[in-house]
């Protein structure tokens, strides 16, 4: 996938606050569950003019905390302060690709107007823009690129980049001759697929010249941490414990990976990459069992969508100081993006990065739920 240009979380963050102020703001604010309710602001139809509804498709709940603690409220949060008339609907697909479809299908019924969209699976949602395209609907894939279809617009992070930090970080504490784990994300999700690309454009040349090895690497159905487990016990299995770090895709993983080394008393002793920044992950990082994580800063990515939904429901054409590069999906034509920056975290930063910003507390660090 080519990327281009980078947009500073700085900046997005100021484009965001600038536009939300422009459009006004308001107290109201839209609620919903993973269970298929419709979220919306009961005391506005959503049916006049100057109002519309907008759904937000999320995947899961198991790769990662974030979806329902930030991507759904900050999202949320910030259509009803650029829009109060506009409506969120808001569904999780719990991993599966088909009720992803369902739930896509339902809201376009319902009168979505405005499809945000973070795919179970990259190619299976190209199904979903088709269908939207021939409705009139506009689609915005959001943190997973959706491939080979004619989205609207692309929200998402340098995901290429994400996997060089984790793998660089995998460089620098790894003893030369060492061997190197790699747990991957879902092989269905396209950004698993750009973390390990980045990742291995670092690592590469070094297995290659037997500076580090490659001693075993897969890919995670569904992200889910139970199959995390499974595959971080068969690689000690294979290679006799003899382990000197683990690149895992995100902090779910990390958790799993943690508990099957503990098991063979090398938690702590081993290096283990991360991503998400959540609560978790940042707890282990402060035990010492996991050495770093990449801070994704979802607030912004949510604030940027959602700029977008309510331009779009409204009829107008994001602005290029929204929009900051062009993504190729594989469809054939460039996709606007917006692309944010990621960021190292570990035991020394913590408190100048995810606490600074107030994307999480130090007392929810100390104690995850």
């Amino acid at each position: 996938m080519k990327l281009k240009k980078v947009l500073s979380v700085g900046s997005a963050v100021a484009i965001a606050m600038t536009l939300a102020t422009a459009c006004g703001s308001a107290n109201n604010s839209s609620t919903g569950s993973s269970g298929g309710t419709t979220a919306s602001n009961p005391s506005k139809s959503g049916s006049s003019s100057d109002s519309g509804k907008i759904a937000l498709l999320l995947p899961d709940t198991t790769s990662s905390a974030r979806y329902e603690t930030q991507d759904k409220p900050d999202f949320t949060k910030e259509v009803q302060k650029l829009n109060p008339k506009d409506t969120v609907m808001y569904e999780n697909a719990q991993g599966s690709s088909t009720t992803q479809q369902q739930q896509a299908e339902a809201a376009i019924t319902n009168g979505a107007k405005v499809l945000v969209i973070d795919p179970v699976d990259s190619q299976a949602a190209a199904a979903i823009v088709h269908e939207a395209n021939q409705a009139g609907v506009k689609v915005i894939s959001y943190d997973r690129l959706i491939t080979k279809a004619s989205v609207d617009y692309y929200v998402s992070f340098n995901n290429e980049e994400v996997g060089k930090l984790q793998g660089q970080f995998i460089a620098d504490h790894t003893p030369k001759g060492g061997t190197v784990v790699m747990i991957n994300g879902a092989q269905t999700d396209n950004n698993a697929l750009l973390f390990a690309k980045g990742a291995h454009e670092v690592l590469d040349p070094l297995f290659k010249n037997g500076t580090l090895k490659l001693g075993y690497e897969t890919y995670t159905p569904n992200w889910d941490p139970k199959n995390g487990l499974r595959e971080m016990e068969q690689a000690l299995t294979k290679l006799n414990n003899k382990v000197d770090s683990v690149l895992s895709a995100n902090d779910g993983l990390a958790g799993s990976i943690i508990q099957a080394l503990n098991a063979q008393h090398l938690a702590g002793k081993v290096p283990v990459t991360g991503q998400d920044a959540t609560d978790a992950g940042l707890h282990n990082i402060l035990q010492g069992t996991q050495s770093m994580t990449v801070y994704k800063a979802v607030p912004e990515e949510a604030k940027v969508a959602a700029q977008l939904a309510v331009d779009l429901v409204s009829g107008k054409t994001p602005g290029s100081d929204i929009v900051n590069g062009q993504t190729d999906n594989g469809s054939g034509k460039n996709i606007p993006s917006v692309l944010l920056k990621p960021v190292v975290v570990n035991k020394n930063n913590i408190q100048d990065t995810v606490i600074k910003d107030g994307f999480t507390t130090m007392e929810k660090i100390k104690n995850p739920s």
